[in-house]
């Protein structure tokens, strides 16, 4: 058996905070090599970046969103030899031992149709937990994913022209579709953090407000759209559940702030996905 897992990381930063930085140090002793992509515009955060080895800073001087760092990431770890890449948002935070656990899986079970290799990622939603050490579940977070590279190229790895907002999901079913698997150890957890969501009652209906700004708005709408028209034939009751949004649409009017300009960017984005329009949106 192997002793132990070359493992590569990849994290996207935007505008981090000081606690956003903190969080490599969760992470950073457990794998070999580590490229932060850097999305912030104008002023590079290269000088707040802990100083390591295994650290490799780029910077784009741009918002390039999540599909095009990470495919930024994937192909620098494959053309350095790495087969296994563990994907990251600066937001989320591993607690002591749960990496190694991971990477021990990837060396003691068959990964031969393993895609991911994922933990239980502990949020602010209301998931229940599965009894079970293991299960595969139908889609992740990108978060706290040991990503197989072999299957990444085999996929044609993230879609660039998302953007932001489904690109986990696409990638999920692009994997399931192709007949690979998710594998979540439900044993260990991760802590992520997903922003100012929360849940409204009334009269009896839980409503999820993510409480996302505008612009996410028209990429949900947008993007889940587009993956309804890929992934439909092969699982549709999924897909067509993802792009009833009467029910985000209620709770964002109930219950959110700027829910005009909210609206006004859903409806934009259903009619920029009639168009073909693809990429990220001007504002």
């Amino acid at each position: 058996m192997k002793k132990n897992l070359k493992l590569a990381g990849v994290v996207t930063l935007y505008h981090p905070t000081d606690d956003d930085l903190k969080n490599i140090s969760t992470y950073i002793d457990d794998i070999d090599k580590l490229y932060i992509i850097d999305n912030t515009e104008k002023e590079s955060n290269e000088k707040r970046i802990p100083q390591n080895k295994k650290i490799e800073y780029i910077f784009n001087n741009d918002n390039l969103g999540v599909a095009i760092p990470l495919n930024i990431g994937a192909k620098k770890a494959i053309k350095e030899g790495y087969k296994w890449l563990l994907t990251m948002d600066q937001d989320t935070t591993f607690k002591p031992g749960v990496l190694k656990k991971l990477k021990n899986i990837v060396l003691t079970k068959n990964m031969s149709d393993i895609g991911i290799v994922t933990p239980w990622h502990n949020t602010k939603l209301i998931d229940k937990k599965p009894t079970t050490d293991f299960d595969n579940p139908g889609d992740v977070m990108t978060s706290g994913n040991l990503v197989n590279l072999d299957i990444y190229e085999k996929i044609g790895g993230f879609k660039d022209w998302m953007f932001i907002d489904g690109i986990d999901i696409e990638y999920c079913l692009n994997l399931r579709k192709h007949g690979f698997k998710i594998l979540r150890y439900n044993k260990v957890e991760i802590d992520h953090n997903l922003g100012n969501l929360f849940y409204k009652n009334l009269r009896g209906r839980l409503f999820l407000c993510m409480n996302h700004p505008y612009f996410r708005r028209y990429y949900i709408m947008r993007n889940y759209h587009y993956i309804c028209d890929m992934y439909k034939d092969f699982d549709p009751g999924y897909c067509y559940s993802l792009i009833s949004q009467r029910h985000n649409m209620l709770g964002v009017i109930l219950f959110e702030k700027d829910k005009i300009r909210k609206i006004r960017y859903y409806l934009k984005g259903y009619r920029d996905y009639k168009k073909g329009i693809k990429g990220k949106l001007s504002i």
